[in-house]
């Protein structure tokens, strides 16, 4: 028990002198939304077993797939820094699990399981006091189940067919959970959730608790035991499994590499193709991005489909090449040192040639996805090919401004360890760098998107040229940056930290989100959060409905409302969304003014 308390006790000490700067604000965020998740799990207890074993499996497949999406899971205390101790697997395995309760997402995870709580003080005192033992199996069940999983995909990204497979399956799932919203609009149609749903539920591990807190208020013993032995049985083989897999990830090795024909680039912007075009093939890490990034547009455009709705399908090119951007976000970042390389070679177009090879992995897919569902849904044409050409070039810009503009210090593709997803230590920096250019490759397809709603097919040129504009000039701006600051950059993807001289040599002067004050980083973390509520599903897909008369309502408010009303609120959401991202983006840039005009002589 002694190793167990001494990771538990190096797990507080790291969180308790981590806490500062954007992790911090992210924390903060993270725990924010949590707990109002939990709060609303708490209130779904009062409403009965059937839709918390419901609420119970999506918590789940958030603890399975969360990790996944945000690079890899908490692992503050890596397997590898215990290689040397020699402990045995199970030993180190349980030592881990025991760290793995401390945080911030196992608290808000207990917290929301209180709903079994809930659930038995309405059935009785027994039945509240089995709730408890129920709800840390509960805990332990999740938590291990994301272990497991993130080990599983560790090894599956190893090999090509594994990293194709797990792509298509996180993809698949996160697609769906981001359209919800679709299955409560059948669940209402239905009356609610159907008799097989909550079936399933209840045989998922997620819904043992609840099935023995409702076993214990009706005094069948039998049933009690066999759902809480269960998932104790289960706890004893995922904490096995872990241990297993933790001693495959000991002992992985990479498989050699095979032999392939030589580079022949004649320019250094070939070269730099010729690299980056071998690197998306090879880099199992790229490859499951992509293949997630394809696999989550066609789900999201095809989801409506359940409520036989057809107008989302043609746009699960736009979708991939919007989330394709997002998970290049930090292309720089994951390359690690290996930027010396283009440091020390002068003249050498590094950014061209990245944008170009970002784009030779994306736009055909993006292009044939896009052309075969709207052949198949007869449109809107002129909208997908004014709005396809402007994301591909928004998209090829940004992957290149903010990776150098916002870098995380990565880890060095040869030094992954024994977990392929792990390319940084602050997920949650990476996590927000990822929903910001979710937001600006949305925003670059904006001008197009109005031009084609007003003119029609002359918006198609709109496109093509705001495409070009968005390519040449954020990857212009990204290209400055680079030579300008390129050592600074070097030096903190070496040492994970900043300089402390900003670009004209003035030391201390704010210049990121990490610098601001505390409350400024939850203000513009909320901005970035929310805002896309309004902007997105509240205003601009609630005005693709209004105006191609669409029947569905859903849960867009416009919708509900008298017809004089309808465009009035359209507008004004739009511009609700609008005002809180650019309330986001002015408080940094105020910060950094303020800042700049306080440290400058005289």
């Amino acid at each position: 028990m002694a190793v167990e308390l001494t990771m538990v006790r190096m797990k507080v000490a790291v969180l308790r002198h981590s806490m500062t700067g954007q992790r911090a604000g992210f924390v903060f965020m993270g725990a924010l939304l949590g707990l109002t998740l939990a709060a609303g799990t708490i209130i779904a207890a009062l409403s009965g077993a059937d839709l918390l074993v419901a609420v119970y499996a999506v918590w789940m497949l958030g603890w399975v797939l969360g990790p996944v999406f945000a690079g890899g899971g908490d692992e503050t205390l890596r397997p590898e820094y215990f290689t040397l101790l020699g402990l045995r697997p199970r030993r180190l395995a349980s030592g881990l699990l025991m760290a793995a309760f401390v945080g911030v997402a196992p608290a808000i995870s207990l917290l929301a399981l209180t709903g079994l709580a809930v659930l038995g003080a309405r059935q009785g005192v027994v039945a509240a006091l089995v709730s408890l033992p129920a709800m840390l199996l509960q805990l332990a069940v999740f938590v291990l189940l994301s272990r497991v999983a993130v080990a599983v995909l560790g090894l599956a990204l190893r090999s090509r067919v594994g990293a194709i497979g797990a792509g298509l399956a996180n993809g698949v799932i996160l697609a769906f959970l981001g359209q919800i919203w679709v299955v409560f609009v059948v669940l209402g149609e239905t009356d609610g959730i159907p008799p097989v749903v909550t079936d399933l539920a209840r045989r998922l591990p997620s819904g043992w608790g609840t099935v023995a807190v409702e076993a214990a208020g009706s005094a069948d013993w039998p049933r009690v035991l066999a759902a809480l032995g269960g998932m104790a049985l289960l706890v004893v083989l995922l904490l096995a499994a872990w241990a297993a897999l933790l001693t495959r990830r000991a002992g992985a090795s990479r498989a050699a590499t095979r032999g392939r024909r030589p580079i022949r680039a004649t320019t250094a912007s070939g070269a730099v193709l010729a690299k980056e075009a071998r690197t998306w093939s090879r880099d199992l890490v790229r490859t499951h991005q992509l293949t997630f990034a394809l696999a989550y547009g066609v789900c999201f455009a095809a989801a409506p489909l359940l409520m036989g709705w057809t107008g989302m399908l043609p746009w699960a090119g736009p979708v991939f090449v919007v989330m394709a951007a997002a998970m290049s976000a930090n292309l720089y970042g994951t390359d690690g040192t290996a930027l010396w390389l283009t440091l020390m070679t002068p003249g050498a177009s590094d950014v061209r040639g990245r944008q170009h090879a970002w784009l030779l992995s994306v736009a055909p897919l993006a292009v044939v996805l896009t052309a075969g569902l709207a052949l198949v849904t007869g449109g809107p044409w002129p909208m997908l090919l004014a709005v396809l050409p402007a994301l591909l070039g928004g998209g090829a810009g940004l992957v290149a401004l903010v990776s150098v503009y916002g870098l995380i210090p990565g880890t060095d593709p040869h030094r992954r360890g024994g977990n392929p997803l792990r390319s940084t230590d602050d997920d949650g920096a990476v996590t927000g760098v990822v929903y910001a250019v979710l937001m600006l490759a949305i925003l670059t397809a904006a001008p197009a998107a109005i031009a084609a709603a007003l003119l029609g097919w002359a918006g198609v040129a709109v496109g093509v040229l705001t495409g070009i504009l968005w390519y040449w000039g954020l990857g212009l701006l990204a290209e400055r940056r680079l030579l300008a600051q390129g050592p600074e950059l070097l030096n903190m993807m070496r040492t994970g930290r900043r300089s402390s001289s900003g670009p004209s040599g003035t030391a201390g002067v704010r210049t990121g989100f990490e610098d601001l004050p505390r409350h400024e980083q939850i203000i513009v973390g909320l901005c970035f959060t929310v805002g896309a509520i309004p902007l997105f599903p509240q205003g601009l897909v609630a005005g693709y409905l209004k105006a191609t008369g669409s029947p569905t309502r859903a849960w867009f408010l416009a919708l509900y409302l008298p017809p004089w009303l309808q465009w009035p609120t359209v507008v004004f959401m739009v511009l609700l969304g609008v005002a809180i991202y650019a309330t986001g983006v002015i408080i940094p840039y105020r910060r950094r003014k303020l800042s700049r005009a306080a440290s400058t002589p005289g």
